[in-house]
């Protein structure tokens, strides 16, 4: 057993490496070597990861996400929300609204059913932070986009919960001929975002308070590492959104700790190995037989969720009035959809009966697909496009 689980994480990091490299070479992002990585070593192809190993790491998918958030919120300083001031919301709610309602639209228009429609067009609104945040770090794109994009992506995925939590519920309803509850619909998903944005501020003060007991980098670096754990482990307890705990937390050591680089410092030099790993066991699990299941349904939710995030996006820097790089690139940086979409399609197959949460299901992993090997490439675009990316950092 150890011998296998040695062999596995060696041969994901190196042939992450390796290809990653390789692929460096014609100007791909990372993120994107790291996926075909995983593809290619994964149970779809090669198989040299089996079906059984990639599950027995869903551990690293736990960790990475959490420490992904926490980078997201380290980036959500209150001095540069308050430069871009409510666009920030106004963009959010639009990009993900727009996603939701024009998806729903195009299920309809092909003959789904209404309670099918609403499922998978609240699941349109999500957006992955991880592949996005890869690459603007890989790249050190900064710039009026990035600063718009960093707090979009990061509420994001409070939108989608609550769109989701009203629209399944709907459907189930619906599809069962059950009563509505206000509090199932709207209530419990509220109730869950504050619980885990609450989580992450009342850690992140604690922690601040505690810096001062810590004497070098080294202890800095277990501290935070030991609290990111423990904020997992919490969040998943109790059903909230690590995502959002992370974020908060991040967001409060940013904003009231003096000392916030030595914090980030810290944690930044064990991330690489265990973004590697994350992104390739990603692509590892990655079902591309579930690509010949779904057919027209799923060309047309990858396509209209992409013109749903675009104009959705757009509209809302335009009435933001933000900058035309902002406005004409946005969207483009907000396809990658991966972890949260696919736990709420797993969500939706549990709850919606037979066969519409199934169906779902399948679409959301065959999106996932397309969108985690083109968003990383689409973001580079458009950062390039609107003159984020400095030549020397390509």
């Amino acid at each position: 057993m150890n011998f296998e689980i040695l062999l596995h994480l060696g041969t994901i990091l190196l042939v992450g490496f390796i290809v990653a490299k390789i692929l460096g070479l014609f100007k791909f992002p990372e993120v994107t070597g790291y996926l075909i990585a995983g593809i290619l070593i994964g149970p779809s192809v090669l198989g040299l990861i089996p079906e059984e190993a990639v599950k027995s790491f869903d551990i690293i998918s736990e960790v990475a996400l959490a420490f992904i958030a926490f980078s997201i919120g380290a980036e959500l300083k209150f001095e540069d929300l308050k430069k871009v001031g409510t666009a920030i919301f106004v963009i959010t709610v639009l990009e993900a609204l727009v996603a939701f309602f024009i998806v729903t639209v195009v299920m309809l228009l092909l003959g789904q059913s209404f309670p099918f429609s609403l499922a998978i067009g609240s699941i349109a609104c999500a957006t992955a932070p991880a592949a996005t945040l890869m690459v603007i770090k890989q790249y050190k794109a900064e710039g009026p986009l990035v600063r718009t994009l960093i707090p979009v992506v990061a509420l994001d995925d409070g939108v989608c919960i609550i769109a989701f939590g009203v629209a399944s519920t709907l459907a189930q309803n619906m599809i069962q001929g059950g009563a509505f509850s206000m509090m199932n619909m709207v209530g419990k998903p509220i109730i869950q975002i504050l619980a885990a944005l609450a989580l992450g501020v009342v850690a992140g003060i604690i922690m601040v308070k505690s810096m001062r007991f810590m004497k070098n980098q080294g202890q800095i670096q277990v501290a935070f590492i030991g609290v990111i754990f423990l904020l997992a482990a919490i969040s998943l307890r109790f059903d909230l959104s690590s995502l959002l705990t992370m974020m908060a937390f991040g967001t409060t050591i940013c904003n009231t700790s003096r000392e916030e680089v030595k914090v980030f410092n810290a944690i930044e030099v064990i991330t690489p190995a265990i973004f590697l790993c994350f992104f390739v066991l990603s692509g590892a699990d990655l079902d591309l037989a579930s690509l010949t299941k779904v057919g027209l349904l799923g060309g047309a939710y990858v396509v209209a969720r992409v013109i749903g995030k675009a104009l959705g996006a757009g509209i809302g820097a335009k009435i933001g009035k933000l900058p035309s790089t902002v406005q004409q690139n946005l969207g483009f940086c907000l396809v990658p959809q991966a972890g949260v979409a696919i736990g709420l399609s797993l969500i939706a197959k549990r709850i919606i009966p037979a066969p519409h949460g199934a169906v779902i299901r399948d679409i959301i992993l065959s999106a996932t697909v397309i969108y985690e090997l083109v968003g990383p490439l689409l973001t580079k675009m458009a950062l390039l496009r609107a003159g984020e990316i400095k030549k020397e950092n390509l």
